[in-house]
């Protein structure tokens, strides 16, 4: 009976203590965890303002901040599993598998990753370019690890993956640093197509939004079934490039009124036979 009562004893002291010494443990890797984060946190707003002050690349910097967020809590994991008592060679054997496991789960997402590097390392867009890709035409706010970040002229903030984006055309409107805008415009056949392409460049070289160099000009696109269609050719920045189509074309419809020049209606020619 004592054998046994000593043995009962024995087993929930050994209990006792690897409970003890296990929730102690316990509380300091979360202890440590607590801490980790915070301290984390100031570093990257650290390394966020030490950043703003240097001549780094805009499309760099989200991309840079979330790298060192990424290293610097693999790191605290890593920390916190020796302080549980993970063997270091068993911890990182696991955290290979569970890579290769979320890897697999994950491909899509990778994929991305794997775009937003390429993005970065062959800059084919820029943080502030506008660009077309995917049917939508805005400004690259953002280019993350996973997503890049467009604003579109509605103030619409459009989220794509980056592998939809190295897989689409991208049309970069911004390379260049202008853009020509056509507006095509008529007058009716017998009228003077030298004084209304005089009206039009007028209107152009007295608009504040259409650059002058390159400069613009006014052609005869065609001849068309009612009239003669005529194209006016003014450059604008890529900020500006609604107003000039929608303003300045509104300013050509006006000042070709105010001259007289009547719109291209249908016309027939009807011979009467006796």
């Amino acid at each position: 009976m004592d054998t046994i009562t000593k043995s009962l004893e024995n087993f929930y002291s050994t209990i006792a203590s690897g409970i003890g010494d296990w929730g102690l443990k316990l509380i300091g890797a979360l202890a440590a965890l607590i801490i980790g984060f915070w301290i984390i946190g100031l570093l990257i707003k650290a390394v966020s303002r030490a950043l703003d002050k240097t001549n780094l690349d805009p499309t760099l910097k989200p991309f840079t901040i979330t790298l060192i967020g990424f290293a610097l809590k693999a790191l605290l994991f890593i920390s916190i599993a020796g302080i549980v008592g993970v063997p270091t060679t068993s911890f990182a054997a696991l955290f290979g598998g569970a890579i290769l496991a979320i890897g697999a789960a994950f491909n899509g997402s990778l994929g991305h990753l794997a775009s937003g590097v390429l993005l970065l390392i062959f800059r084919p867009i820029r943080v502030g370019d506008l660009i077309e890709t995917n049917g939508t035409l805005g400004f690259v706010k953002e280019i993350s690890i996973f997503v890049t970040v467009l604003e579109t002229f509605q103030s619409k903030t459009e989220i794509i993956p980056n592998s939809a984006i190295t897989a689409a055309t991208i049309t970069n409107y911004s390379t260049v640093g202008h853009l020509r805008v056509d507006i095509p415009f008529g007058i009716q056949y017998g009228a003077d197509i030298e004084a209304a392409k005089k009206i039009v460049m007028d209107v152009m070289n007295n608009d504040s939004k259409v650059l002058q160099t390159p400069a613009p000009r006014v052609a005869v696109n065609n001849l068309g079934e009612n009239g003669v269609e005529l194209l006016a050719l003014p450059y604008s920045t890529c900020e500006d490039y609604w107003d000039v189509y929608w303003d300045t074309r509104q300013k050509i419809v006006i000042a070709l009124g105010n001259a007289g020049y009547a719109a291209p209606l249908p016309q027939r020619i009807v011979n009467m036979v006796k």
